[in-house]
């Protein structure tokens, strides 16, 4: 029974829009747990205490789905197919269209009405990255790629330029193999990229280095000055280790709707965003991931980017 189910399942998240699904046993997490306990006591979260709170849960599926059993890990592209103009601000390639969160959210809810309308009483709940699920450690336990050197989740056939979304049911599967080696090798172009030196030398990311860390989580009202003239004209978040990496030679452009960027987006220049108002900002990206770091942080970020060096 547990194959059927499993087929079952894989072929409604295709239908759903999922490329990749990958799905292995729900058990405690303990080398990744002294993995993030480690990074955790180096500071590498600034000011994203958040990422301290409900270690427990981040590393035990059975505290966040009592008898937890599978855990379901899905991958959805977000490439674009058209990019911003060159010479204004830019943004991550995620935050041009709709916010994932909704998007993905409102799909794992409906997988999970699907498997319980077809399969039976099943408990389970849907995360996308908002929630204390360590979804890269389940998708290389569930044979989707590798962690790369810059922290992201490598796919042979997709690159890294996709949503990671997690599944936890009470419901028995057929496991897939955890992903064996590591296809990173010597390469290290994403460290050497990296504009604020964020990457180090040993699979780590210092997130408190990180641009995407300053112009979107650092709630102050000004960034440090010695980062003055690191953020490539990145005004939230930064794509730059992901555009290095040899692995995204396979990106496709997405094919879902709500991932079609903003007009804003690709059609803003550097005085466009300067001259947004707080009223259009909530009207245009009421929908969009730009919501978090809000006005007058976007503010702040055009303001560093422009400002002159002290």
């Amino acid at each position: 029974m547990s194959s059927q189910h499993t087929n079952l399942i894989r072929q409604w998240t295709r239908e759903l829009g999922f490329e990749y699904c990958g799905i292995a046993k729900a058990t405690r997490l303990d080398e990744d747990a002294r993995r993030l306990e480690n990074w955790l006591h180096q500071g590498m979260q600034g000011t994203m205490h958040y990422m301290e709170n409900y270690f427990d849960l981040r590393i035990d599926p059975t505290r966040l789905v009592p008898g937890a059993r599978s855990v379901i890990t899905l991958l959805m592209n977000y490439f674009p197919a058209r990019e911003q103009p060159a010479d204004s601000p830019r943004v991550a390639r995620y935050a041009y269209g709709n916010d994932y969160h909704e998007v993905i959210r409102r799909k794992l809810n409906a997988l999970l009405t699907t498997i319980r309308q077809e399969i039976g009483d099943v408990e389970g709940r849907g995360f996308v990255d908002s929630a204390p699920v360590l979804e890269r450690s389940w998708a290389v336990r569930s044979g989707l790629g590798w962690v790369g050197k810059n922290g992201n989740l490598l796919h042979r056939q997709a690159g890294s330029f996709f949503f990671i979304a997690t599944l936890i049911v009470d419901l028995q599967l057929d496991y897939d193999d955890p992903f064996a080696g590591d296809y990173c090798g010597t390469c290290r172009r994403c460290i050497d990229a990296c504009p604020t030196e964020a990457i180090l030398d040993n699979r780590v990311v210092d997130g408190s280095k990180c641009i995407s860390y300053f112009t979107i989580e650092l709630k102050d009202q000004l960034i440090p000055g010695e980062m003055k003239d690191k953020f490539q004209d990145w005004m939230f978040g930064c794509d730059t280790c992901q555009d290095v990496c040899p692995w995204n030679r396979f990106s496709k452009a997405t094919a879902e709707e709500a991932f079609t960027p903003l007009p804003a987006i690709l059609n803003f220049s550097t005085a466009d965003w300067e001259e947004l108002t707080e009223e259009s900002f909530k009207e245009i990206f009421s929908h969009s991931a730009i919501r978090r770091t809000r006005f007058d942080g976007l503010r702040r970020n055009l303001r560093f980017l422009r400002s002159p060096a002290p």
